[in-house]
């Protein structure tokens, strides 16, 4: 009888302690230029638009690569995977003369903590 009550307990146990992903909003993120890369022909800045301070600079980065690999459209979606979380964004890529902008704006974090974030606009 113990060891039938002992093994329920157990299998529960183990049934809750399953991770679950926790869904959070944020509205405050952090804005600017993150990467200036200059080349024989073109300056491009990379700015982000609602990033976290601890992978801001990795992603752009990774959004860097994409344009230099010629991966990247303007107005399309993005999801860029970092060290410590998957990324999905919109990018805005403009361009004048010699000058190239490129804007990312963060839209949902996936922490590989099992938290995942989302943007949300703040109305007040």
């Amino acid at each position: 009888m113990k060891k039938l009550i002992l093994s329920i307990l157990l299998l529960t146990q183990i049934a809750f302690a399953q991770e679950k992903k926790k869904i959070e909003t944020y509205s405050f993120g952090q804005n600017g230029m993150e990467l200036i890369a200059k080349s024989s022909k073109d300056v491009v800045i990379i700015s982000t638009f609602n990033a976290k301070m601890t992978i801001r600079e990795e992603i752009a980065r990774k959004v860097y690569s994409l344009y230099a690999e010629n991966k990247l459209e303007t107005n399309k979606k993005y999801t860029i995977s970092g060290n410590e979380a998957s990324v999905t964004g919109n990018c805005v890529i403009r361009k004048k003369n010699n000058l190239i902008a490129i804007d990312f704006y963060y839209e949902k974090i996936e922490w590989y903590s099992g938290l995942i974030e989302i943007y949300k606009k703040f109305l007040g």
